[in-house]
């Protein structure tokens, strides 16, 4: 075999290993959006970022098997996450909001539809939660007002949820 003919072989067996991680994080948010009945579109923008994640990851792993030299790799990418952060002027910021929305997919209790109340310490914000995007969640005030509030400000509240009671059969 030529080291072309393994190159191509590594590659091969990278991308069946991609679309086996892809199709088993697939399953794991669907049983999550299921569980915790998830709207479809908070379900896609998440399926959306975790495919992100792993292309990059997936472009990386390809690189590295091609012999891309790892000092000129990192260099470009810091490269690019320099220019994107100027570019942003909020990188970290950017980027925590949407590991929160993810936390907030798989982990939190609150779902769209509910009723909160979010505690701080200068004023507490009550309403219904509308929406939940990639970067804010968006809540309802009863005097119809439209609060938008950073994922990642809203994952470090204390969060009063009002549970709805069950009618006895």
């Amino acid at each position: 075999m030529t080291h072309y003919e393994i190159k191509i072989i590594e590659t091969t067996i990278v991308l069946v290993v991609y679309i086996i991680i892809k199709l088993i994080i697939k399953k794991l948010v669907d049983k999550a959006a299921i569980k915790f009945t998830y709207s479809k579109p908070r379900v896609k923008i998440t399926k959306k970022i975790i495919n992100v994640v792993l292309f990059f990851i997936l472009i990386g792993i390809i690189l590295f098997v091609f012999g891309v030299d790892q000092s000129k790799l990192l260099y470009f990418v810091t490269s690019l996450l320099t220019v994107v952060g100027i570019a942003f002027l909020a990188q970290w910021s950017i980027l925590s909001n949407i590991t929160a929305t993810i936390i907030i997919f798989f982990n939190h209790p609150v779902k769209i539809g509910d009723t909160i109340t979010v505690m701080d310490k200068d004023y507490n914000i009550e309403g219904r939660v509308s929406d939940i995007g990639i970067f804010f969640l968006i809540i309802k005030t009863k005097d119809g007002e439209e609060i938008t509030m950073p994922s990642n400000v809203f994952t470090q509240k204390m969060i009063k949820r009002k549970i709805a009671e069950q009618k006895k059969v």
